[in-house]
């Protein structure tokens, strides 16, 4: 016979708790993200691949910008689940299932 452990709450309402989650994975995928796309940009500029101006003109793309949306609407997407799902939340990898 085995105890449960309780789930880990910060917040009082599990809702706010979830939110805030949300929150901080979110924050902590943007720093991360940040720090490797400049020092993938430094270092394709300073090997001469890119010139300075190629990253912002990329930017305007309307090809790329509608990929970099639907990337970023399915990511948005994953990281929701974690509002309305059931289960172990203790578990780092839930298992992916398509959308």
């Amino acid at each position: 016979m085995s105890k449960e452990t309780p789930e880990l709450r910060f917040l009082a309402a599990a809702d706010l708790d979830r939110l805030a989650a949300v929150v901080f994975e979110l924050s902590a995928q943007l720093h991360i993200e940040r720090h490797q796309r400049m020092a993938l940009e430094a270092a394709l500029i300073a090997k001469g691949t890119l010139a300075p101006g190629d990253i912002a003109r990329l930017a305007e793309d309307t090809g790329f910008l509608i990929e970099a949306r639907a990337a970023a609407d399915q990511s948005l997407h994953k990281l929701m689940r974690i509002l309305v799902e059931d289960g172990d939340r203790k578990a780092p990898l839930r298992p992916e299932t398509p959308a």
